[in-house]
C-alpha cells in the first residue's frame, strides 16, 4: 500500500518553505479572494508564481484553492483566475461549488480538480457523483467514521483525503452563520471570526448585566465549541480505510505551529510502512507544544461529541514554547538566525532540527550581521550565533516560556 500524501497548510510564502521544510509532500493556498481563509496573509499573483517555481524545485505538489461560495458577481473574476492558472499548472484546484467545478472544468480541463470538505461528501452516493463529474480527489466531510470511509472506498476509485489535525468547524464542515450574524463577517466567504470559540454566558431578561454559566466552570462555558483535531494514534487506520492523503488545518496560525506539527506527522507518516504502527512519546509532546482547545478524534471512532467533543479549558494546552528565530545559514560553526523575538547572551534555546528536539543550549555569544559582538538582538533583526551539530538552513529555534504548564 502507498504512503498517504501529508499536505499541509501554506497561509503565505513564509509557511510554505516552512511545510516544505519540515517535510510535507504538498501544501495547499491561495488567494484571499477565493478562498476559505480570506483573513490568512494568503499570496498575490506574483508570489503565486514565485512559489510554483520553488515548489517544482522541491519536487512536491501544491493544491489551489477556490473553495468559496460564490455569487453572480463572482463568476466572471473567478473565470479570469483560472485563466491565470493554466499558465501556472497546480497540481489540483480545490472547489467546493458545482457552478465553479462545471466552470473549471471548461476553463482548465487539464488541471485536476478536488472536490473541497465544503461540498460536505457524506456518503459514497455523493463520491459516486463528484467521480462521475470528473473529480480526481474527494475531501471527505469530518462528520464520518472511519468505517464509513471505508465504505466509500469501497464504491469509488478516485483519492480520498481527510483531515487529521486542527480546528473543527462546529458546523457542518465549515457551512455556518453565526460569524455573520454576529458580527456581519460570513465564515462562507472566508471572514469567519470563530465565534463558536468565544465565551458564552446565560443572561436573564430582567437582570441585564448579570450572567450565569451555562454548565461545569464558573468563568463561563465553550458550549458552541469543539476541541481540536487529533489522529495521530490512528494514522495506520484510516490509511486502511483507504485515505490517500492526510490533510493539516492551519492557513492561518503561525510558523512555529506549521514547522511542530508537519514535522511530527512526518515522521508519524514515515512511520506507516512498519506494522504494527507504533506510536511515539515524543509526537505528542510536541504537538502539546502549540496552544489548544485540547485534542479529540471527532467523529472518526463514533459519533459521541458529548464524550469529549466540546471544548473544556481545564483540558486545554497553553502555549509551552515561543518561536525565537529562523535559520538563515549555517556556515564556518555560525548560523545566521532572522529573530522573531529577542535574544539575550545567557538564553536557552532549543532547535527544532531531528534529534535535537528536546536539547536545550545556552546562547554564548551573539553577533550583529557584521560580526560585532552584541548583548541582544531584537525582532526582525538578523544575527550570528554559534551553531550546533546537525542544525539546518530554515530550521526553527523556540524558547520555553518561563510560564510554560506541563505537558498533557
Amino acid at each position: 500500500m502507498k504512503t498517504p500524501e501529508l499536505l499541509a497548510p501554506a497561509g503565505n510564502r513564509e509557511k510554505l518553505v516552512t511545510a516544505v521544510h519540515y517535510g510535507a509532500d504538498a501544501v495547499y493556498l491561495g488567494l484571499s479572494a477565493f478562498s476559505l481563509r480570506a483573513k490568512a496573509d494568503n499570496f498575490s499573483t506574483e508570489e503565486l508564481e514565485e512559489s510554483a517555481r520553488f515548489i517544482r524545485e522541491k519536487g512536491r505538489k501544491f493544491y489551489v484553492t477556490l473553495n468559496v461560495f460564490p455569487h453572480n458577481r463572482d463568476m466572471a473574476p473567478i473565470r479570469d483566475h483560472l485563466a491565470f492558472l493554466r499558465d501556472l499548472s497546480p497540481d489540483a484546484l480545490i472547489i467546493s461549488d458545482p457552478g465553479v467545478f462545471d466552470t473549471a472544468s471548461r476553463v482548465v480541463p487539464e488541471i485536476p480538480l478536488h472536490v473541497s470538505t465544503q461540498a460536505n461528501i457524506t456518503n459514497y452516493t455523493a463520491a459516486q457523483f463528484w467521480e462521475r463529474m470528473g473529480a480526481k480527489r474527494l475531501v471527505l466531510s469530518r462528520e464520518l467514521s472511519i468505517d464509513e470511509i471505508k465504505e466509500i472506498r469501497d464504491h469509488v476509485s478516485l483519492e480520498l483525503e481527510c483531515f487529521v489535525h486542527g480546528a473543527i468547524c462546529i458546523s457542518y464542515s465549515g457551512r455556518c452563520y453565526m460569524s455573520s450574524y454576529i458580527t456581519g463577517r460570513s465564515g462562507n466567504l472566508g471572514e469567519c471570526t470563530n465565534s463558536c470559540r468565544w465565551n458564552y454566558t446565560l443572561m436573564e431578561e430582567q437582570r441585564p448585566g448579570v450572567h450565569f454559566p451555562v454548565y461545569e466552570n464558573d468563568r463561563g462555558t465553550y458550549v458552541m465549541s469543539s476541541r481540536d483535531l487529533c489522529m495521530i494514534d490512528h494514522l495506520d487506520r484510516l490509511a486502511d480505510a483507504g485515505v490517500n492523503s492526510f490533510k493539516i488545518e492551519g492557513r492561518m496560525k503561525g510558523i512555529n505551529y506549521v514547522a511542530g506539527v508537519v514535522k511530527t506527522y512526518r515522521e508519524a507518516v514515515d512511520a506507516l510502512s512498519k506494522r504494527p504502527y507504533r506510536i511515539k512519546e515524543q509526537w505528542m509532546r510536541e504537538l502539546s507544544m502549540f496552544s489548544s482547545r485540547g485534542y479529540t478524534t471527532g467523529m472518526f471512532l463514533g459519533k459521541q461529541p458529548d464524550k469529549d467533543y466540546n471544548h473544556d479549558d481545564d483540558k486545554a494546552y497553553r502555549m509551552s514554547h515561543e518561536l525565537v528565530g529562523i535559520i538563515k545559514s549555517v556556515d564556518n560553526g555560525n548560523a545566521a538566525v532572522a529573530l522573531r523575538n529577542t535574544l539575550k547572551t545567557g538564553d536557552s534555546i532549543e532547535f527544532l532540527s531531528t534529534g535535537l528536539e528536546n536539547t536545550s543550549f545556552d546562547v554564548t555569544e551573539i553577533c550583529d550581521e557584521r560580526g560585532r559582538a552584541i548583548d541582544s538582538g531584537r525582532n526582525d533583526q538578523t544575527v550570528i550565533i554559534p551553531s550546533v551539530q546537525g542544525i539546518r538552513e530554515n530550521d526553527l529555534i523556540r524558547r520555553r516560556l518561563k510560564s510554560a504548564p506541563d505537558s498533557p
